[in-house]
């Protein structure tokens, strides 16, 4: 074996151990048992991650992030990003900043938006001016919303995946005009 697979790498003293255990078990699978048992993804903390992970029914925001639930528990945290992954088969969805609009505001835009169509007509302007303004918001980093791993972004409730943020936030405000003469 050594002399027809030499690129392997493999020793005399591992091809005996390896037919050694063929003769003893009758297989090259691994003993029931063997190994290092768990020591982090065992039931209990696997119950106590899913109850800190995802918010109560009662109790809207409640949910924990990673590092907060391994600061918490005592389980590393790549432990606990495993048990997320591989046990509980959750998926991180980014929750993306938007503004808290109230049914005034859109009423107030769809008005002004249908008066602005009216206003002018396509052969009235003697030219075309745009604007467009970019806000960027100074704020905190948005939180994670974890759902099954199956799931798609839309079938989440946008609620659960939109961080509304106050009017009257610290924020940026980048503008730019594009103007087009028609002759």
């Amino acid at each position: 074996m050594l002399a027809e697979f030499p690129d392997k790498g493999w020793t005399k003293r591992s091809i005996n151990r390896l037919f050694q255990k063929l003769r003893e078990t009758g297989t090259v699978d691994r003993r029931v048992g063997s190994g290092r048992p768990r020591s982090a993804r065992m039931e209990e903390n696997i119950d106590l991650v899913d109850d800190l992970i995802v918010s109560q029914e009662d109790k809207p925001q409640t949910h924990r992030t990673v590092r907060e639930i391994a600061r918490q528990t005592g389980i590393p945290r790549s432990s606990v990003l495993c048990i997320i992954k591989k046990d509980l088969k959750l998926k991180c969805f980014k929750r993306r900043r938007a503004q808290d609009l109230t049914n005034q505001n859109c009423a107030a835009r769809l008005t002004r938006s249908w008066l602005l169509l009216k206003k002018f007509h396509k052969s009235a302007v003697d030219f075309i001016f745009f604007t467009d303004e970019k806000v960027f918001t100074v704020a905190s980093l948005a939180n994670s919303v974890y759902a099954p791993r199956d799931a798609r972004k839309r079938q989440i409730a946008a609620k659960c995946l939109l961080r509304c943020r106050p009017n009257f936030s610290k924020s940026l405000m980048v503008s730019v005009a594009v103007e087009s003469w028609v002759f």
